[in-house]
């Protein structure tokens, strides 16, 4: 297998140096995902401002669905850091859990979220008629779509990114779940 390793500071460029300081004042490091892109000149700044735009969705619905889709898509890296940052949006360990087998029984309107997100990732981009409908009942908008759209493409990418790479996770690592019907 190709060795893949994440870069320091001091082999990135100099934008990608300054993101990173800025990273470390705000978080107090910088994530190894954060790291490995800077390996190209732009797409650190691009993938940040991907996940920094101004969206119509709470930080808890947009921890939902990177909860959802980095389960469906086996990706232990961004499984934990995003129970470590669902943790901080006010998530106990079992709604976590929870969530990430696709419900939030919890909450009727995050249910229909967790539901819609598992279902728009299994199948491709081809959710159930019922799913969408589901979705909208619960009282999301046709501009809740596209951004529930644009943070699944965004989870997407950092999981394939770990999925090639597979380099060290550096959050505390969740529980492994063996959940069925992935397929």
């Amino acid at each position: 297998m190709t060795p893949f390793t994440v870069p320091t500071r001091d082999e990135v460029s100099a934008g990608n140096q300054a993101i990173f300081d800025n990273l470390h004042k705000n978080l107090g490091f910088t994530p190894n995902l954060y790291a490995y892109f800077a390996k190209n000149e732009t797409a650190l700044g691009d993938y940040l401002a991907l996940q920094n735009r101004k969206s119509t969705l709470r930080m808890k619905e947009r921890e939902v669905i990177n909860l959802v889709v980095s389960q469906v898509n086996d990706c232990r890296y961004c499984q934990s850091a995003h129970t470590a940052i669902g943790k901080m949006n006010g998530f106990s360990d079992e709604q976590i859990i929870e969530i990430r087998s696709g419900s939030a029984s919890f909450d009727a309107k995050l249910d229909a979220l967790a539901r819609f997100t598992r279902d728009i990732t299994i199948s491709r981009g081809r959710p159930s008629q019922a799913s969408v409908e589901a979705l909208f009942a619960a009282g999301y908008t046709e501009a809740h779509l596209i951004d529930i759209i644009i943070v699944v493409g965004d989870k997407i990418i950092s999981n394939y990114i770990h999925g090639v790479t597979q380099f060290g996770i550096d959050f505390p690592v969740a529980p492994v779940l063996e959940i069925t019907g992935l397929e």
